[in-house]
């Protein structure tokens, strides 16, 4: 497991880089963290990092949304008001078994069934004005 304290929106945008580099076509990351932990804003700077040009935003009602980077395509799911069923219905399985792009997936543990054991896991907590990123590989 990885450990990094971030201090700061500049500390977060340094580590995204850091993790974009890592990343290859059919990752799966799983962003774990409570509401306001910065999930969506690592994944707005993870891909930025990875080529999509334009604004990247949270996907909590539109429950998905597609980019397109340098040569990827990226998923951005959010389960935070769904279950497994109403995963299914959005075509989320398809997507997983296709392993087509690279896959970014907020509040994963409401459709742990559908989760692959081989995802990125990103877990963030808040530590008063810090924040501590736990990423296990």
């Amino acid at each position: 497991m990885e450990k990094y304290i971030i201090k700061s929106i500049e500390d977060t945008k340094n580590l995204a880089e850091e993790f974009a580099k890592s990343l290859k076509i059919g990752d799966i990351v799983l962003l774990n963290g409570d509401l306001g932990a910065g999930k969506t804003t690592f994944t707005q700077f993870v891909f930025k990092c990875l080529g999509v040009e334009g604004v990247v935003n949270s996907p909590t009602f539109a429950v998905l949304k597609t980019y397109n980077g340098n040569g990827v395509i990226l998923n951005h799911f959010d389960a935070y008001r769904i279950n497994t069923s109403e995963a299914i219905e959005c075509g989320f399985d398809e997507i997983i078994s296709s392993r087509e792009g690279i896959t970014f997936i907020e509040w994963s543990k409401n459709i742990e069934p559908l989760i692959p054991n081989d995802c990125i896991i990103v877990n963030i907590s808040l530590l008063g004005q810090e924040r501590e990123f736990d990423i296990i590989r």
